[in-house]
């Protein structure tokens, strides 16, 4: 039996491989849902080619799986990630009483270098000229980066916006409620360019998906995370903006530009939504890395004594 399989709806026959992947990936819901199922599909695919029973695996053969991806040419990033769901699914396993021990444990997890550009997003003109690339393209686009850029949204999220969700008044607001990452509600406080935006993608409508494809063959329907990728892409090159920028860059770039225009981290947490303070801290640790730099402090202790 193929072991991808435990990903399925259940059967009336379970078995224990099958359950101990349907408890571990029932944590989870939304986009997260998705890349974990994948990664995990991967590795159980990959047990059942070479006869292997999951729940009977040792730590050597994990580490003959990292050598395996290791050698498919995918990046370290993507490697490490896939690696983390593996050794989850495995924690859980040993939580859950279906392996007496955790075999993945002291697995080996590939280091790899963190692009800090990808994190830092894009500066404050950069953003606004992402902004007017897109509202010079179509209204759709405008609210597109608008939602990303300017209130901080996840892509999967600003996909997930419906017309109504952005039709409620709270405390002499107007507020777009939605549901977030980790099945969590938010409400978020409209300004006054943010309405308009949105407000020009709706048009006459007053419900329903905001956001649609407005090209190639699935012209008029709804945007998903891979169909936002490309125009993207494009409004940067519109924007001419000389380096890589991809969608989840943008909620990159609101974080940045919040911290930048002095909102406290504590605030900005609670605006990007962030768990930990921990991570709204490591983008004002990037952000500063150049100004605060050792390198000044000695360049002008030495300054005058050549």
């Amino acid at each position: 039996m193929d072991q991808s399989t435990a990903l399925l709806a259940p059967s009336p026959s379970t078995t224990p491989d099958e359950l101990a992947a349907r408890t571990f990936l029932a944590r989870y819901s939304g986009p997260t849902l998705e890349t974990y199922t994948f990664a995990l599909k991967k590795y159980l695919r990959w047990c059942d080619s070479n006869g292997l029973d999951p729940l009977q695996v040792k730590r050597p053969i994990l580490e003959l799986y990292v050598r395996w991806m290791e050698n498919s040419g995918i990046a370290r990033s993507t490697l490490a990630h896939q690696l983390g769901v593996v050794r989850g699914y495995y924690r859980f396993a040993a939580i859950d009483e279906f392996i007496p021990k955790n075999p993945a444990e002291f697995v080996r997890v590939p280091r790899y270098a963190e692009d800090e550009a990808r994190m830092l997003g894009l500066d404050r003109f950069e953003l606004g000229a992402m902004l007017q690339a897109a509202r010079t393209a179509n209204p759709t686009e405008w609210a597109l980066v608008v939602l990303m850029g300017m209130l901080g949204l996840r892509v999967s999220e600003a996909c997930s916006i419906q017309v109504q969700d952005f039709q409620h008044h709270e405390g002499g607001h107007r507020v777009l409620k939605f549901t977030g990452k980790g099945g969590k509600r938010a409400t978020i406080p409209l300004p006054v360019p943010v309405q308009r935006a949105l407000d020009a993608a709706a048009g006459e409508r007053t419900e329903g998906p905001l956001l649609f494809r407005q090209s190639g063959r699935r012209k008029g329907t709804p945007h998903c995370r891979t169909s936002v990728r490309p125009v993207i892409e494009r409004l940067a090159r519109q924007a001419k903006i000389d380096r890589h920028v991809h969608s989840h860059m943008l909620r990159h770039s609101f974080v940045g530009v919040a911290l930048d225009a002095g909102v406290s981290l504590r605030d900005v947490q609670l605006a990007a939504r962030h768990r930990s303070s921990n991570t709204t801290a490591q983008y004002d640790r990037r952000r500063r890395r150049h100004d605060g730099h050792g390198v000044h402090t000695v360049a002008a202790f030495l300054d005058g004594t050549s």
